[in-house]
């Protein structure tokens, strides 16, 4: 199943309007192809939240540091981050595929923890923990089931 089957499908019955966002779930074994799908979807709605309004940003970063342009920055990233994982979520044996998509939580890991204990612009809190565990969370998922996902030749 090819990441360019996951189409979005808008169907009208009646009064009711039916959204389907992907055609078919990802097939490959396990839970990880469906975890990066989620995280996917969760991203661009996070991405869609940094295009359109600062209020969430601000619960992480300073008030004066968060800006239109820098959380438009963070969406554009955001954004690149979850077509890597929903590319990810149908193509998980690639082994190129698989490592980008784990440089990818490595790389939020690494912001989000320097932005906390190097820089100091981010304070502990929901909005700073969230992106921590699932960036954490799937860095050890992946790295421990890398050999079952990437079949060596």
């Amino acid at each position: 199943m090819g990441f360019e089957q996951c189409i979005c499908i808008i169907r009208v019955s009646g009064n009711l309007c039916t959204l389907t966002l992907f055609s078919d779930l990802p097939q490959a074994a396990g839970w990880l192809p469906l975890w990066q799908l989620l995280i996917s979807v969760t991203a661009v709605f996070n991405s869609v939240q940094n295009f359109v309004t600062l209020k969430l940003t601000r619960k992480i970063y300073p008030q004066a540091a968060v800006t239109g342009l820098q959380a438009r920055t963070f969406a554009v990233w955001t954004l690149t981050s979850a077509v890597v994982r929903a590319y990810a979520a149908y193509n998980i044996n690639e082994k190129h595929v698989y490592d980008l998509t784990l440089f990818t939580y490595l790389i939020a890991f690494g912001h989000f923890s320097s932005e906390l204990l190097i820089f100091r612009t981010a304070t502990v809190n929901p909005g700073l923990i969230s992106p921590v565990i699932v960036s954490t969370t799937s860095l050890v998922w992946m790295i421990s089931q890398y050999d079952f996902y990437v079949k060596s030749p």
